[in-house]
């Protein structure tokens, strides 16, 4: 990772304009990304937006849905095989809903802490998805609390117009915005408003 002029080290981008300028550059290297929410509020979208931004070398790891061109088809793998798998400083696991029905939430908060150490020592970042409504309220908390960063991708319908908001609820040593960014989708992927502009 770059170090910058103040010793701390560089953030690497959410791949998400607006997502950037919330969190003041981006994601600090060795942290935990947990991304939720239901299916259709374009959780892959995000996670394929992040692999792909600045041409970082990474490992998208796929255990359901379709796998394309440079994913790793993980879903076979058992936790213990994930790890040597992991190449790059953008590490996405989509997901580890799948993992966790599998293999149960020890196994998968096993993993989770084993993979922290491999991207801290290397100073890359690891998101993984978590869909709502299937998970046990205690595992997600387990989740949320193993996380360095919890986001929440949330739609609501009201009368003919969809409203989508993206909120940081958890950041490790530091304070979480206090306001949600509104998004769209488009064909290139997810846009974050930080104003009353879309970037």
């Amino acid at each position: 990772m770059d170090v910058p002029i103040s010793g701390t080290p560089k953030k690497r981008s959410t791949g998400i304009g607006g997502l950037n300028h919330l969190l003041d550059g981006g994601f600090p290297p060795g942290n935990l990304i947990m991304v939720y929410g239901s299916p259709l509020v374009g959780l892959e979208l995000m996670t394929r937006q992040f692999w792909n931004v600045e041409r970082e070398d990474g490992t998208y790891l796929m255990n359901e849905g379709s796998v394309e061109t440079g994913m790793v088809n993980a879903s076979d793998l058992h936790p213990e095989m994930y790890l040597p798998q992991m190449i790059g400083g953008r590490i996405v696991v989509d997901s580890l809903s799948s993992m966790v029905i599998r293999y149960g939430i020890d196994g998968t908060l096993k993993f989770l802490h084993l993979a922290r150490e491999e991207i801290q020592m290397r100073g890359g970042n690891l998101m993984f998805v978590v869909y709502t409504n299937i998970h046990a309220p205690v595992e997600m908390m387990r989740l949320m609390r193993m996380a360095d960063i919890v986001i929440e991708l949330r739609t609501e319908t009201h009368q003919n117009e969809i409203e989508r908001t993206l909120t940081v609820h958890k950041i490790k040593d530091s304070a979480a915005p206090q306001r949600q960014l509104p998004y769209i989708i488009t064909n290139n992927g997810i846009e974050a408003s930080t104003t009353s502009r879309v970037v």
